[in-house]
């Protein structure tokens, strides 16, 4: 029966570990942390980004979480497996699908991985750090959802950029008599 827990401990990390990337991608990475996470938003060469630092973070949590608890601290090992977990899904979904990080191509054309694939593009739609969405790895918001932001950021900051350029109409008048 302990293997019944010990696998709810893990697919219970595995979500836990997707609210806690999305926070920590929209407020840390997107906030304070946004020095090492600007890689993944600026065209690069190579296999590897500072970005990835975040990847190393977890994973060195997942060891140590992993060593503590196969040292007797249950569920700790359990806790560090669904971290390992989560990031391998990480990997292929978000470095393999969606950044196409790896030899082959693929882009999806329905179902789910075409929704964390087009959420995630529109994630990157956005220069800089500001007005993203979807901040999510293993969920995405309903696309519609996510375009109706969009145009409705990107219209707010068009109107108001243009109140900025257009000069006040009764600022030229002459004043009256």
């Amino acid at each position: 029966m302990l293997w019944l827990w010990n696998t709810l401990i893990v697919l219970l990390t595995v979500v836990a570990m997707e609210i806690t990337a999305a926070l920590s991608h929209k407020y840390i990475m997107h906030g304070w942390g946004w020095g090492w996470h600007r890689s993944h938003h600026e065209p690069h060469t190579g296999w590897f980004e500072i970005n990835d630092l975040y990847a190393v973070v977890f994973a060195l949590l997942a060891i140590a979480l992993i060593y503590l608890g196969s040292r007797g601290v249950w569920p700790l090992q359990w806790i560090g497996a669904g971290m390992t977990l989560y990031g391998l899904l990480y990997f292929i979904v978000h470095d393999g699908l969606v950044h196409q990080r790896w030899p082959f191509k693929y882009i999806p054309r329905r179902g789910y991985f075409k929704r964390l694939y087009m959420a995630h593009r529109m994630h990157h739609a956005v220069r800089g750090r500001e007005d993203c969405v979807s901040f999510g790895f293993l969920y995405a918001p309903p696309l519609s959802k996510l375009q109706a932001t969009l145009r409705q950021r990107h219209g707010r900051q068009t109107n108001a950029d243009a109140a900025k350029a257009q000069p006040d109409a009764t600022a030229k008048r002459p004043p009256e008599i």
